[in-house]
């Protein structure tokens, strides 16, 4: 899986002006493509871009300095695992495998999210099946949905929770080590309930 740009970076502000105002002085810093920039719910605006790590970096620290205190959240990875970028970048989903364990974490912000995935990913061969990012549904929450191996999920559980913790961020999260089949079939399409379809069960009726 390839990757037009190297590095990556997303910064959550708590004011829709400010972010707005971040995001233009990022782009007049350094030479980055902007990936979007836009309001995510609660009140959050969200820049995301990316390119040379150089660039990335330099366009990052001013979009930092001029949101001062309105940031709420920020990552920058100067080597985006591929899959991340894909699916962040250009809403790559994977079809989920009915028969192995899944794994879902919520955030509560997008940034924080994606720095804790890059950590799985990078550390053990699971799959990245979604990731929400910037969805207003959700609030300004980050959400992945992983799947592999039990004993690498695990691993790459405790990974993307470790990096969380040690910046202080509480999560939401829980391992289904036998999803069920309906389960895995909606998940395959999305997690939106609004996109979901209905999946009969065999011998279930409503009276």
């Amino acid at each position: 899986m390839s990757k037009p740009f190297p590095a990556f970076a997303a910064i959550e502000f708590d004011s829709v002006p400010a972010g707005i105002f971040a995001a233009d002085a990022a782009l007049k810093r350094a030479p980055v493509s902007l990936v979007r920039s836009g309001t995510i719910g609660a009140g959050h605006h969200l820049l995301v871009f990316a390119g040379t790590t150089a660039s990335v970096e330099e366009a990052h620290q001013e979009a930092l300095f001029q949101g001062g205190l309105q940031v709420a959240d920020s990552i920058l990875l100067p080597d985006i695992h591929p899959a991340l970028y894909a699916a962040i970048l250009e809403g790559v989903r994977r079809a989920p495998d009915p028969e192995i364990p899944v794994w879902v974490l919520e955030t509560p912000t997008v940034s924080c999210n994606v720095g804790a995935i890059e950590k799985a990913l990078k550390g053990v061969p699971v799959e990245l099946l979604e990731f929400r990012a910037g969805d207003p549904r959700m609030n300004g929450r980050g959400l992945a949905v992983l799947q592999g191996d039990l004993y690498d999920l695990e691993a790459a559980r405790d990974m993307a929770l470790e990096d969380l913790e040690s910046r202080g961020i509480a999560a939401q999260h829980r391992l289904l080590s036998a999803p069920h089949s309906a389960l895995i079939a909606q998940i395959a399409t999305t997690t939106r309930f609004d996109q979901c379809a209905a999946t009969p069960l065999e011998g279930e009726t409503a009276s």
